[in-house]
């Protein structure tokens, strides 16, 4: 049997409401993801599905159970995570390729390949035309494909997926 590259043991995650009252998002969830896996995660509308990828991406902890990424206890940002939001969750200041490479540069590629790559993946989204555009002067379409691209740019060994398509028109 293979080392999974994702595990999660008895996990639960509980809010607590302005009005001091617990709300639980996750119970009792435990979940492994082999190496080459494509998992979906379905439920109805607020039962945990997005906090359970916010806590695969370190965005956020359980309030109980284990989590694993790799083997290593999972504590935090972990660079080989990217994780694609259902809103856009661009920097309106900052140009579609600076938002694309941010990643890269977060870890401190150079900025000639960081320009290389981020072109490389614009222009398969049809947006290399758009790179020196801020996100505002963009349709809610091209901004999805956007965050995508940021997203795939670092080339994640895990692709956290929220809602992502939701935007992007059918071609």
């Amino acid at each position: 049997m293979t080392q999974a590259v994702l595990k999660i043991e008895n996990a639960e995650k509980l809010y607590k409401t302005d009005k001091g009252e617990d709300l639980l998002a996750i119970s009792n969830l435990s979940l492994h993801v082999e190496k080459n896996s494509f998992v979906s995660i379905l439920g109805p509308s607020g039962c945990g599905k997005s906090t359970l990828l916010r806590v695969i991406a370190g965005l956020e902890t359980f309030t109980a159970g284990d989590i694993y990424y790799q083997g290593s206890p999972l504590a935090g940002y972990q660079p080989g995570i990217s994780m694609v939001f259902q809103d856009y969750s661009l920097f309106p200041w900052r140009t579609v390729l600076d938002n694309v490479t941010m990643s890269l540069e977060f870890a401190r590629s150079p900025r000639r390949k960081r320009l290389e790559e981020g072109m490389r993946f614009l222009k398969l989204v049809g947006l290399e035309q758009f790179s020196n555009a801020y996100p505002h002067e963009l349709s809610g379409g091209m901004r999805q494909r956007v965050a995508m691209v940021r997203s795939l740019v670092n080339d994640p060994q895990l692709l956290l997926m929220d809602e992502p398509f939701g935007a992007i028109d059918a071609h």
